[in-house]
């Protein structure tokens, strides 16, 4: 699985960094403390990354959304 960020050349260095461990799930106060910033200034940067807009895209291989082969053997129909 790949993410890519649609709209990232419109953001800042420091904006990109915390727009994409924002986006895998880190929280603002693990953001501050890797990139050695205060928590309010992870806030500002994702806010002011927000307001230019981006999109975020996740890539997946093309056999991701397909059954396993244990799955039709099993004739599960999945999680859902």
């Amino acid at each position: 699985m790949n993410i890519e960020i649609r709209g990232a050349e419109k953001l800042s260095f420091r904006e990109r960094q915390v727009v994409v461990l924002k986006e895998t799930g880190q929280s603002t106060e693990s953001i501050a403390r890797r990139l050695g910033l205060s928590p309010s200034s992870v806030a500002t940067l994702y806010n002011r990354a927000r307001q230019k807009g981006y999109e975020v895209t996740i890539v997946l291989p093309g056999r991701a959304l397909l059954p396993d082969e244990e799955e039709l053997e099993d004739g599960g129909e999945g999680d859902g």
